[in-house]
């Protein structure tokens, strides 16, 4: 009797999840499973965010600090910058990286000058506030927000100075509109209006542009180094402003977490809104950090 053949089954394959027919690029949010950090499903206090402030924006929340000599008052000052940015609420990706989805965000921070010149007297405290709807996907990202700001004289510059008087109530209660495009992984270029609903010694319109270049993921403890350009408008100014060059060197984790080290010149109208009228050349350095 001749011996019965035997046939092997095919080993199994891992199951995995198909892109379905006719979609022309790789989505992840049908390609990878529930529980894989790039599933598209709802996150409650995720890491990163989605829309990150402008790497020389003048009044964007984080953690800086820029020491700088004005050539045009010829006086040293140290502008600090106390706040941040967080994700409340998003449905999209999660894990290291540029996350995608749309995410609730609130930001907010105080940004207090202090003249070195004067014993580091407080000479004025802008603080802003904010709740921003961002969108991001593959390479564009969108936002939409409403921030309140408001300008502040220093009680030590007021009494120095006797200039109490003089001081203004400069205020914005605005909704903003901004999209930012990565035409390459390593460039971001951003512009941005907002729009006053209620205001004092302001105007309703103000827009921002620039660029943020440095090379995308994870860096490690070598860094790499970092460019970024700022121009902010601003309607009662009849759309004068100023512009903003940093560069310098710069560290990212894996969770995104940004640190930089660099030079730092800005040209024209003051960011301290208390001196909107006056016209500043900052030159000096800075530390900025954006969790």
């Amino acid at each position: 009797m001749w011996p019965q053949p035997v046939f092997e089954a095919p080993p199994c394959e891992a199951p995995y999840y198909a892109v379905p027919p006719g979609t022309s690029y790789f989505d992840p949010a049908l390609a990878a499973p529930p529980g894989d950090p790039n599933f598209w499903q709802w996150r409650f206090l995720p890491e990163g965010v989605v829309w990150q402030s402008y790497w020389a924006g003048a009044r964007e929340p984080r953690i800086a600090g820029v020491v700088f000599r004005d050539e045009n008052a010829d006086a040293d000052f140290f502008d600090v910058t106390l706040g941040g940015r967080a994700s409340i609420l998003r449905y999209g990706t999660d894990g290291p990286g540029r996350p995608e989805g749309v995410e609730l965000q609130i930001e907010g921070a105080g940004f207090p000058r202090l003249n070195l010149n004067e014993n580091w007297d407080l000479d004025a405290v802008d603080f802003r506030f904010g709740v921003p709807l961002a969108y991001g996907r593959e390479k564009w990202q969108a936002k939409f927000s409403y921030y309140h700001l408001s300008s502040h004289l220093g009680d030590e510059l007021a009494i120095r100075e006797m200039a109490l008087s003089e001081r203004i109530n400069y205020s914005r209660d605005a909704l903003a509109l901004g999209f930012a495009l990565f035409p390459l992984p390593t460039w971001r270029w951003y512009a941005e209006a907002d729009w006053a609903f209620h205001y004092d010694e302001s105007r309703p319109w103000a827009f921002q542009f620039g660029v943020d270049v440095a090379e995308p993921g994870p860096t490690g403890p070598v860094g790499t180094p970092f460019v970024a350009v700022n121009g902010h408008i601003r309607e009662e100014l009849d759309y004068g402003g100023n512009v903003v060059f940093q560069a310098g060197w710069l560290w990212r984790g894996n969770n995104a977490r940004l640190l930089r080290l660099g030079f730092h010149y800005f040209n024209g109208k003051s960011n301290q809104f208390e001196f909107v009228d006056n016209f500043e050349q900052q030159i000096g350095g800075g530390l900025w950090y954006d969790f």
